[in-house]
């Protein structure tokens, strides 16, 4: 049995990752933020490109600030592995925009996952009058980010490589489109009409991207927007 150390074992993904490391036989050790976080989990559980953001530019906004801290991290872990050529390998799974279900110790709406936080906006009805703006137009399901973070783990032909995890392609606009077909009960929370136009984006103003390594290395297969918008909603809906 190999023993691993998952850190932050209370987040969105790292929650995921550590259902899926335990369903696959791995005995987990995880850290967490408080003692509260750390008992909910026991309860529970008897690519080439990179972000050209610079040191200068992290000041100028949070979100800024929360993309810089990803790139400059990794980079480090990259430049410690060349320089100290430590004992271990190194593999880094990249996401963007990662939906799906809750965990189901979440503790309320209000410690949602700034992903999901869209979602429950929409169902809420906080979105109605003015659709929320779509931001980066692509997206995975946390599932699939999970089972590559652990993929990434098991497999040998993993080791010192970075993992672009990308679904496709959307806009805010698409899930209300998803919310609206599945959920007809909620229709009456969700924009319509002109009250969509901010969070549409044409499929041409939108990222093209590549993820051949997470197929061909990890054997990944990604889930569509319409099972991640529909497990979100279901995982959500017992907070209302």
């Amino acid at each position: 049995m190999t023993r691993i150390l998952l850190t932050g074992g209370s987040g969105f993904i790292a929650a995921h990752v550590l259902d899926t490391l335990l369903e696959r036989g791995h005995s987990v050790v995880t850290t967490v933020r408080s003692r509260e976080k750390g008992q909910r989990i026991l309860d529970a559980h008897p690519q080439a490109d990179w972000n050209p953001i610079k040191e200068d530019e992290v000041d100028q906004s949070p979100i800024f600030g929360y993309r810089g801290s990803k790139t400059f991290a990794e980079k480090a872990a990259w430049d410690f592995i060349e320089n100290e050529k430590p004992g271990f390998t190194l593999a880094t799974c990249n996401p963007p925009l990662v939906l799906g279900p809750v965990v189901h110790y979440l503790a309320s709406l209000d410690a949602i996952n700034t992903s999901n936080e869209r979602i429950s906006d929409l169902i809420t009805g906080k979105g109605k009058n003015s659709c929320p703006p779509t931001g980066t137009s692509l997206w995975v399901d946390v599932r699939d980010v999970a089972m590559a973070h652990v993929l990434a783990a098991e497999k040998s032909e993993a080791a010192n490589k970075r993992f672009f995890l990308v679904a496709g392609t959307y806009c805010n606009a698409d899930i209300v489109e998803i919310i609206s077909e599945k959920f007809p009960e909620l229709r009456d929370k969700l924009p319509s009409g002109d009250a969509l136009a901010p969070g549409i984006v044409p499929l041409e103003q939108r990222f093209g991207f590549d993820t051949s390594r997470s197929k061909d290395v990890l054997g990944l297969t990604y889930r569509l927007l319409t099972e991640s918008v529909v497990d979100a909603v279901k995982s959500l809906q017992g907070h209302l």
